[in-house]
């Protein structure tokens, strides 16, 4: 089976033929957890692909939580990206330092307020680089751009939907944390958060999608692990992860094999954990 949405997906490539066209728009959106020790807008700085743009998962955001990350109102989105001079009749083109890992937050997030025409970059910055293709040093002065904004509240979750759906199973929890950080064997990178998995949930580590060059797998070897993690893909699918990063690349994986009723829990176990309330299961699923 090829990728049901094959646009969604460019190749390096396919970028390096199409970057001058006037509607491409192509987007860094690279972010690493705390423990990395790696600065994204500085590694930015340095090095990108000609005419990228930051997307700061971090400052696009509701800044007024205390939660990481969390999505923003609909005018801060609409805002954020017109000074990014990323708006209607653009075909954005997103990638990451990654491979594939917060490329795919920002796929989710410019989808979810409407703009359907945007595709992550296979493989990433570290695919094009190795392949010697042109990167720059210099700052992008983007025009600004109109960017309507319509957010699809159906593509998202928060806490009590989730806890809702707990009780009633309409739909499948998906975790993308690793299997020890699912499983509470393994400690969370944040502190002071439990460990397991909500209640009912199954596992498919995110890296599980992609292949060892870090980019994605086939459109059968995308079917077979979501099956194999125990997910009937013909139901509806809330995807998590830890703070709802790579929570969209299961996101993005559904997607790719034509799954049309997938949402992400935007505060994924971060918020979960911290809410003593709720319940939390250990151990496999």
């Amino acid at each position: 089976m090829s990728y049901a949405n094959p646009t969604s997906l460019v190749s390096t490539e396919w970028l390096s033929l199409n970057m001058s066209a006037p509607d491409i728009r192509i987007v860094d959106a690279s972010w690493y957890l705390p423990g990395e020790n790696r600065d994204a807008k500085a590694e930015f700085e340095k090095a990108h692909i000609p005419g990228a743009v930051f997307f700061d998962i971090d400052e696009i955001a509701d800044t007024d939580v205390d939660l990481p990350h969390m999505i923003p109102a609909p005018e801060k989105f609409s805002s954020k990206l017109r000074k990014l001079g990323l708006g209607d009749g653009n075909r954005i083109v997103v990638y990451d330092g990654s491979g594939i890992r917060s490329a795919a937050r920002a796929w989710w997030m410019i989808r979810l307020f409407g703009h359907d025409d945007v595709a992550i970059l296979d493989g990433g910055f570290a695919k094009w680089q190795a392949e010697g293709r042109p990167i720059s040093d210099m700052p992008s002065h983007p025009a600004e751009r109109h960017f309507t904004s319509r957010m699809n509240s159906l593509m998202v979750k928060d806490k009590d939907q989730v806890l809702r759906n707990v009780e009633v199973a309409r739909a499948q929890v998906l975790d993308a944390r690793s299997k020890g950080r699912f499983e509470g064997s393994e400690a969370e990178p944040r502190e002071g958060l439990r460990g397991g998995h909500i209640p009912g949930s199954y596992n498919l580590p995110f890296n599980e999608l992609l292949t060892d060059e870090g980019t994605l797998k086939s459109g059968e070897e995308l079917r077979a692990a979501f099956e194999t993690s125990g997910i009937d893909i013909k139901k509806p699918v809330i995807t998590s992860c830890g703070s709802g990063i790579t929570a969209c690349v299961l996101a993005f994986g559904l997607h790719m094999i034509g799954h049309r009723d997938t949402a992400v829990y935007d505060g994924s176990w971060t918020e979960w954990a911290l809410d003593e309330n709720l319940p939390v299961q250990n151990g496999s699923a």
